[in-house]
């Protein structure tokens, strides 16, 4: 799909007085990076000479950032320790300036922090500080009550799950029962543990595998993704599903039954770290700005194909995903 400038103009130019909601786990990616030049005498495993470490805005975050990036405004709720790494988020989000006024702290948690070693271009562990463990009530309604301290001014609302303990049965029934009360959208991006309690949303988009290990079945061709589109919509009573199919795109189901099916932008793939990030986020803020369904799901599509050409989670760029959109940046249109 390319865009008339016209119409493409007309979505953009709403985008900065729209208020996203992201609610979900948030997180600090940090990255560890040097060489390997021995093994070490003590075990079997490499060492690891550090040159640089850096830290990055990671999970329901990364959302956020992205829906900065785009020029609306994110509404962030999620869990914070009080610890360092909390401290270490906040600047970032400070830098970036995304608000922090809506992140609860729990201090019987910490903050969830991904650490990836990388040994020139090796990936050699990964070291994750967490507590999977379902947040408390009370923190939960913490989140509920600044969720409906702020509901007049929000035009959509992400619920973003890594499983990581924030979203649970109550947070979610909550959520769009609230949503639901003042006409407010709702967008999931989900994982297993939580995968069938997002019942009534508006755009329920899981990814290939998700989808397979939820169904327990196989989805090998047009026909199966098609099937497994309509069995989540039955089941979830939700009004879409957004089917994301990797190399293959997208499938968009839509609440008349109607099938699209948005094939995939990327030009050349160097990293599909945070894509889905990504693709949620846009989705979001184009459909806040005035974009059908299927506009906003060809939107986010140029906008996954865009940061699947860099290296590294990165937020998708403005400027870009117009032209982009517009057909201007080659085999994406």
């Amino acid at each position: 799909m390319k865009f008339e400038e016209n119409r493409l103009h007309e979505i953009f130019s709403q985008i900065q007085n729209r208020f996203v909601a992201v609610i979900g786990d948030v997180m600090l990616d940090r990255y560890i990076w040097g060489r390997v030049s021995r093994i070490s005498p003590e075990a079997p495993v490499p060492v690891v000479d550090v040159n640089s470490e850096s830290n990055h805005l990671g999970g329901a975050s990364n959302v956020a950032l992205n829906i900065k990036s785009l020029g609306a405004v994110p509404v962030l709720f999620g869990v914070v320790g009080r610890d360092t790494n909390a401290n270490e988020l906040k600047e970032i989000f400070t830098r970036e300036n995304v608000i922090t006024d809506f992140l609860v702290e729990d201090t019987e948690r910490p903050t969830t922090v991904k650490t990836r070693i990388i040994a020139g271009s090796q990936h050699v562990v990964r070291i994750d500080y967490e507590d999977r463990q379902q947040i408390s009530e009370d923190t939960t309604r913490r989140l509920i009550d600044r969720l409906e301290n702020h509901i007049g001014s929000i035009h959509n609302i992400i619920l973003q799950d890594y499983n990581k303990g924030v979203i649970g049965p109550s947070l979610i029934r909550q959520v769009i029962d609230l949503a639901n009360s003042h006409n407010i959208p709702v967008l999931v991006d989900p994982k297993f543990s939580n995968f069938f309690e997002y019942k009534g949303v508006t755009v329920f988009k899981p990814n290939r595998k998700e989808t397979e290990d939820a169904l327990k079945l196989r989805l090998t061709d047009e026909h199966s993704f098609t099937e497994a589109a309509n069995t989540l919509r039955e089941r979830l009573d939700c009004r879409h599903v957004l089917l994301t199919l990797g190399e293959l795109g997208m499938l968009l189901l839509d609440d008349s039954g109607g099938v699209t099916r948005v094939p995939t932008k990327a030009r050349k793939v160097a990293d599909v770290s945070g894509a889905g990030d990504t693709v949620i986020a846009t989705l979001a803020v184009a459909m806040a700005s005035g974009a059908s369904l299927s506009e906003a799901a060809h939107i986010a599509n140029f906008a996954g194909g865009l940061v699947c050409e860099e290296v590294g989670i990165v937020p998708v760029d403005r400027d870009k995903l117009y032209e982009a959109a517009l057909g201007k940046l080659g085999v994406l249109d």
